[in-house]
């Protein structure tokens, strides 16, 4: 098994029991993760919703690797938004440590992922058996490489 692959089972994993820790014991989750500000469940369910979500698209990508680039960018973005938002809110927890560690572990996950999505990168590049960049170039039988043309099934032939 790919590390990618191992890590999106490990990420769908994680999502999935927090959104359901979220879902079910809001109130806990403030208590014990999140005690920034007021307490309210109905937020913190919500909250939930988008972990649940990210959560099944790690199922997914799972068994395709057309996704697993998609989702570890997305994620990458949201754990990179979420650690600076602890960060402008690091004093504000309280017990105080808690933002300290919340601010940190979310840093740590945030490189994690920066790190899967490149071996995840070089992996659908592998795969495709192409260098790096050569995506951008037009496929051989691609109808708008000089000299070809495209038939009624889209199959490139010789243009008279």
């Amino acid at each position: 098994m790919s590390t990618v692959r191992a890590a999106m089972i490990a990420f769908a994993a994680y999502q999935l029991v927090l959104a359901l820790f979220m879902a079910i014991a809001p109130h806990a989750f403030f208590t014990d993760v999140g005690p920034f500000g007021a307490r309210n469940d109905h937020y913190v369910r919500d909250v939930a919703t988008y972990n649940a979500a990210l959560g099944v698209g790690f199922l997914i990508a799972v068994q395709r690797r057309g996704w697993r680039v998609p989702m570890l960018a997305i994620t990458l973005v949201q754990f990179a938004l979420h650690s600076i938002n602890h960060l402008v809110d690091i004093g504000s927890a309280h017990p105080s440590w808690n933002g300290y560690f919340d601010f940190f572990s979310l840093a740590v996950g945030t490189a994690l992922l920066a790190w899967l999505l490149r071996l995840a990168l070089n992996e659908a590049r592998a795969s495709r058996g192409t260098a790096k960049g050569a995506h951008d170039a037009p496929h051989p039988a691609s109808p708008t490489r000089p000299g070809r043309a495209a038939d009624a099934r889209g199959t490139a032939t010789r243009a008279p």
